[in-house]
């Protein structure tokens, strides 16, 4: 009898396992036929396989937004289109993630998502010279391809028979590259030759296969559930604020601070920004503090207002109804203007600051080349 459930116990788990393995697609085999596909790009027009047909190699690169692999990878992949465009070599990217499954804290080191409409912003931004296209819709053309990262590298001879599949070179920085291996496969096979390394491991940031936006919404519960809270500023404080010095147990972080107030409209439309902001970067040196220039005795309907955004940062109220001397705590050039944003860094230097509604993608842009140039990953 125990043998027996030994036995059942071993089957579940086997069959477990398999399940797992065969949950998400694996990578085209070596030699396979290139699938075809009709997918939207972000120059406004449907691209397909057969559009590269007078090309004699053929790149399919799977890439996307958020991921900080692909980021590193998307200047070298516009250098490789341009060094070898004269040569019969073409291009094409796609994105294969769900982007209702990528969750807020997975773009930490992004400025934008997924979604189409953020691929278009993103290619116009970095100045892509390839075509980039969706597949995020219901990622058909990628469960065919089965890439497992991003960024993941199918190279197809003239036929369209895969010739090589897996990572651009060994190292996501630059300066630690030693072997180029996209380029020598590339190099191998437009001088009649088979590549001498034709597949290898990659890494990367997983592909977010659709299916896992339950995830997404747990998570985004979890966020709801934080405690909201709301504490006084005094001059005191609004200068520690501004000064941004850390300690030795708790160093200073990239500091972000808005100056808001609910009699504010500006403010309060632009304060999901700054809620989205926080939840994608916090985990990184980053901090994200208002501040309402609110009276004293409003403090009831600041707080209700930030629990209704799910603030869970650091909030604060002025202390007193006399603005004029919080004001100059903090800046003594700022005229009490509201919406005012500062982005101070762990120096005390102001590296950022907007008197009036923000433009989200300039501030997240700024925070995220803050925060890589101290600290990449």
């Amino acid at each position: 009898m125990k043998l027996t459930k030994l036995l059942l116990v071993a089957a579940t788990l086997i069959t477990t396992s398999l399940n797992a393995a065969d949950e998400y697609p694996q990578p085209l085999a070596l030699g396979s036929q290139a699938p075809d596909f009709t997918l939207p790009g972000v120059d406004g027009r449907d691209w397909s396989l057969s559009d590269f047909s007078d090309s004699e190699l053929l790149l399919v690169m799977f890439t996307c937004n958020h991921c900080p692999t692909a980021q590193y990878y998307e200047e070298r992949i516009k250098q490789l289109v341009t060094d070898y465009e004269g040569k019969g070599v073409a291009t094409v990217a796609i994105s294969p993630n769900d982007p209702a499954s990528v969750r807020l804290d997975e773009l930490g080191w992004a400025v934008r998502a997924d979604s189409f409409e953020e691929m278009k912003e993103h290619a116009v931004e970095r100045g892509f010279n390839f075509p980039y296209l969706y597949d995020g819709e219901n990622e058909e053309v990628s469960k065919q391809y089965g890439p497992l990262v991003t960024p993941h590298a199918f190279l197809f001879d003239a036929d369209r028979k895969l010739r090589y599949v897996g990572a651009i070179d060994d190292s996501e920085r630059p300066q630690h590259v030693t072997t180029h291996y996209l380029r020598d496969a590339i190099d191998a096979l437009l001088e009649g030759k088979q590549p001498e390394v034709a597949q290898t491991k990659i890494v990367g940031c997983s592909v977010k296969w659709a299916g896992k936006s339950h995830l997404v919404d747990d998570y985004m519960k979890k966020l709801a559930a934080e405690p909201v809270s709301i504490e006084p500023a005094d001059e005191a404080v609004l200068k520690a604020l501004r000064a941004n010095k850390g300690t030795e147990e708790e160093p200073a972080k990239l500091r972000l601070v808005n100056f808001w107030a609910t009699w504010c409209a500006p403010c309060v439309a632009e304060f999901d920004e700054f809620v989205k902001i926080n939840r994608m970067y916090r985990h990184r040196e980053f901090e994200f503090i208002s501040v309402s220039l609110n009276r004293p005795d409003e403090e009831k309907r600041v707080l209700a207002f930030l629990k209704k955004k799910q603030a869970s940062s650091q909030n604060y109220i002025f202390a007193s109804a006399k603005r004029d001397p919080l004001i100059n705590a903090f800046d003594p050039d700022w005229q009490g203007v509201a919406p005012y944003t500062v982005l101070i860094n762990p120096e005390g230097e102001i590296v950022y600051s907007e008197i009036g509604t923000i433009d989200p993608a300039a501030l997240k842009l700024k925070i995220v080349n803050e925060l890589n140039a101290r600290n990449p990953w």
